[in-house]
């Protein structure tokens, strides 16, 4: 007896994925796989350092830019607006400066940066707290009352200092006033009335030494608004009654060469290189932090902090430039 052969076994056919199988193109006559990716490199501690502390350093520097351009002016602003009330305050008691002296202390000058007297100009919308000085520092915030020259509305020739550019630049359109154009300056002897005369810059004629009356002299910095090429000056007369003048002590031999016009205030570089090794040291930190702790957690902790270096910085620097810019 003889037994019938038997079929072969055949294996269920597996189905292939729509399109084939993952990477394979049917197209080909040979299957070929796709390389495996290399897995990313990680940048070495060193490289990671360079690189977050060059980060930083370009965020403070735009950070400066930023300043200059818009905080300053906000600086500004917030000085004016103090300024302004205590000022009120001391014309309503009648203790407001009207010399070189302190009111309650005849025998002391008058600190720099002490109120002095309100400017208004109606053609420039512009009005403003004048401060005694003009160094760079003192006109951060608003004009300054040149401290050689007497108060405006007394005998002799006053002068009134102003930025063209930054810290809200008050005096950058005086340029635009006309002869015949009046103004008022309100000091603790009332309120003194001007006439513009001319607007001059240098080479233009300088009008002769007043006798017997008073003027004032508007000054600010002429030509590009950031690489000033001279200063420009608004003459102007009293039209009201001249004032008495009170002691003069303080002479153009005093006056320190950061307050005369486009002066510069080198006694900043101290605190300039102290805030700027403050700042190096803050960058190094915060970049050590950002490699070891974390990005938005380093971050956290940065902002504040260089934000605060970063404006001493900018505060210091921007008074190494003319007083008038």
């Amino acid at each position: 007896m003889t037994t019938a052969p038997t079929a072969p076994t055949v294996e269920p056919a597996v189905p292939l994925p729509r399109g084939g199988p993952v990477g394979v193109d049917p197209a080909d006559d040979e299957f070929t796989f796709d390389e495996p990716r290399r897995p990313r490199r990680t940048p070495s501690f060193g490289a990671q350092v360079v690189a977050s502390f060059i980060t930083i350093l370009s965020v403070t520097l735009l950070g400066f830019s930023i300043y200059v351009g818009f905080g300053s002016r906000l600086h500004h602003d917030r000085a004016q607006l103090e300024a302004y009330a205590d000022f009120r305050k001391d014309l309503a008691l009648g203790t407001a400066p009207t010399g070189q002296t302190q009111p309650t202390h005849p025998n002391r000058l008058l600190k720099p940066g002490t109120a002095v007297a309100v400017l208004q100009i109606p053609e420039l919308h512009l009005k403003e707290v004048v401060f005694e000085g003009t160094s760079g520092a003192v006109l951060e915030n608003g004009p300054g009352h040149l401290r050689d020259s007497p108060m405006p509305g007394q005998a002799g020739t006053s002068e009134i200092m102003g930025r063209s550019t930054l810290y809200g630049g008050p005096f950058g359109h005086i340029d635009t006033l006309a002869p015949g154009d009046q103004f008022t300056v309100i000091t603790g002897l009332g309120v003194q009335k001007f006439r513009v005369i001319d607007v001059r810059r240098a080479g233009d004629i300088v009008p002769p030494p007043v006798v017997g009356g008073s003027r004032l002299v508007l000054a600010t910095a002429d030509g590009n608004p950031f690489v000033p090429t001279g200063v420009l000056r608004v003459d102007a007369e009293l039209t009201s009654q001249v004032q008495p003048s009170g002691p003069f002590v303080f002479g153009a031999s005093s006056l320190p060469p950061s307050e005369k016009a486009l002066g510069t205030d080198p006694s900043a570089w101290y605190p300039l290189v102290l805030f700027g090794q403050a700042l190096v040291l803050v960058a190094g930190l915060l970049t050590y932090a950002r490699v070891r702790w974390g990005g938005w957690q380093t971050w956290v902790v940065a902002v504040p902090v260089l934000v605060f270096v970063g404006l001493a910085v900018a505060d210091e620097a921007i008074r190494l430039l003319p007083n008038l810019m």
